[in-house]
């Protein structure tokens, strides 16, 4: 019982570092002609589509397609110009790596090594 609280205490510390990460991005969508602009947001969100798809349909025979796919969507995004960055504080930035780094250890092995 003690090792399952200590797990989902990992798991509650992690959602919230990525909470105080992701309050300050924003994602933005607009319509744009195929031919200008939008086509990076076009292949990136089809190229991501794609990876999810082979990693959990086909990820015996085809994981390393999957995560190529994956990181091509992921650059392609920030290309196309689709996310904002809000300026954040310090202390927000402090609360959310500490909170991602010992909830990851938390979650993982149980315990913090000091």
């Amino acid at each position: 019982m003690g090792r399952l609280l200590i797990k989902l205490i990992g798991l509650i510390l992690v959602l919230t570092g990525l909470y105080f990460f992701t309050q300050n991005i924003i994602f933005v969508s607009s319509y744009y002609s195929i031919f200008s602009r939008s086509l990076p947001a076009t292949v990136s969100v089809l190229a991501i589509m794609a990876g999810a798809f082979t990693l959990v349909f086909f990820y015996r025979e085809a994981s390393s397609l999957g995560w190529i796919l994956l990181g091509i969507g992921i650059v392609l995004v920030f290309l196309s110009g689709g996310v904002i960055f809000r300026s954040t504080s310090l202390w927000n930035l402090l609360v959310a790596f500490a909170a991602l780094g010992v909830g990851y250890k938390l979650f993982n092995q149980g315990r913090i090594n000091f």
